[in-house]
């Protein structure tokens, strides 16, 4: 296996986009539903609304702020793995991995980077610098295509030790979300020599059935749980991605309005309370779009649906930032789950993109967490 680390430039060529526009001009919209609203999915009104904004999207700008940060891929079990490495100019600060989430890419954390490498310009100490490598998941964006099957959160984390190992980083940290936050989990679960926690916005804990575990809630544990069965209710895609991501995958390859509609978690699952803007995502559905990604994105639901593996408790160190209008992490039974969360906030502003949604505060955050 090659262990070479080779520089990338994104150039994605005009006639893909010339493609992207005629796709848009064509587009045959769905009838609206009832009340048009989104309590049955993502609504015509909505489409109609962005796909005109889509028509005029400055996708060169977009790859302009990626192609300013020094891009490379490199070979790992056998897959392309694409990914940003973002060095301070502070030779002792932090390496840190961002794992982004789904449906979401390296663009998560675009606001975040100059704030964590250049602190003092932000409102921050040298101290708190922090060397970077933002990974494309095998199967997003430019980590493609997805070479083998297999590919679950516990194995893009055994990947990104492979990688920071291979960039020369004996001790690192990790952040995430959602996805994100799985892969930094399965981090903690391994807890690789010099690890040095992972930070997450969420800790997927659930009850067990065990009547025990709500001896001691109160008004904001069951106020959270109502919040987890809302979530269920309108996350359809988990039981599609996870059953048939092959079905999905043949229209998300042949339409880019498919592919917005089918992102509707960047707004919140349509609730109201997304601060995700247009433009942001647009950039996400354009990214997807053009790297033919979305399909191998889903897989990962199937995989770890059928992985076979046993739930452990994670014995690394964990830090926990909970946003008042994400998923509420419970943190008794976050705690029955991982035997070393370190670090616990919660926070008044923000969602399931919060590095999109209020990056300053996940900085503020990671700050904190890492000091």
């Amino acid at each position: 296996m090659s262990e070479q680390i080779t520089p990338f430039v994104i150039d994605v060529p005009q006639a893909d986009l010339d493609d992207l526009r005629e796709r848009l001009a064509r587009t045959r919209f769905a009838p609206a539903a009832p009340g048009d609203s989104w309590d049955r999915g993502t609504p015509a009104s909505y489409l109609r609304a962005m796909v005109e904004r889509w028509s005029s999207f400055d996708w060169r700008a977009v790859e302009a702020r990626l192609n300013a940060y020094d891009g490379f891929v490199t070979e790992i079990e056998g897959q392309r793995i694409h990914f940003l490495h973002v060095r301070s100019r502070h030779a002792e600060a932090t390496p840190l991995l961002l794992a982004h989430t789904y449906p979401g890419s390296q663009l998560d954390f675009l606001d975040m980077i100059e704030p964590l490498v250049d602190p003092e310009a932000h409102g921050g100490t040298a101290a708190q610098a922090f060397h970077l490598v933002i990974p494309s998941m095998p199967g997003f964006g430019w980590s493609t295509p997805l070479a083998s099957a297999g590919w679950t959160t516990a194995r893009v984390a055994t990947a990104y030790d492979t990688l920071m190992r291979r960039l020369c980083y004996d001790a690192y940290g990790v952040h995430g979300s959602d996805m994100g936050a799985m892969v930094g989990r399965e981090l903690a679960v391994a807890d690789p020599e010099g690890f040095r926690g992972a930070h997450v916005l969420q800790l997927f804990s659930f009850p067990s059935g065990d009547p025990a575990e709500f001896a001691d809630f109160g008004p904001k544990e069951y106020a959270a749980l109502e919040h987890m069965q809302w979530f269920q209710s309108v996350g359809g895609y988990n039981q599609m991605n996870a059953s048939r991501p092959q079905t999905i995958a043949a229209g998300l390859a042949d339409s880019p309005v498919a592919v917005l509609a089918y992102s509707e978690l960047l707004e919140s699952f349509g609730n109201g309370t997304s601060l995700v803007t247009p433009e942001q995502v647009l950039a996400q559905a354009t990214l997807y779009w053009l790297t033919n990604s979305y399909g191998s994105a889903a897989q990962y639901y199937y995989e770890e649906q059928r992985s076979g593996t046993e739930p452990v408790v994670s014995t690394g160190r964990i830090g926990v930032a909970v946003f008042r209008d994400d998923f509420q992490t419970i943190r008794s039974l976050a705690e029955r789950d991982n035997a070393n969360i370190a670090y616990w906030s919660e926070h008044e502003r923000g969602g399931h993109f919060a590095a999109m949604e209020v990056p300053a505060d996940v900085v503020a955050d990671l700050r904190a967490f890492f000091a």
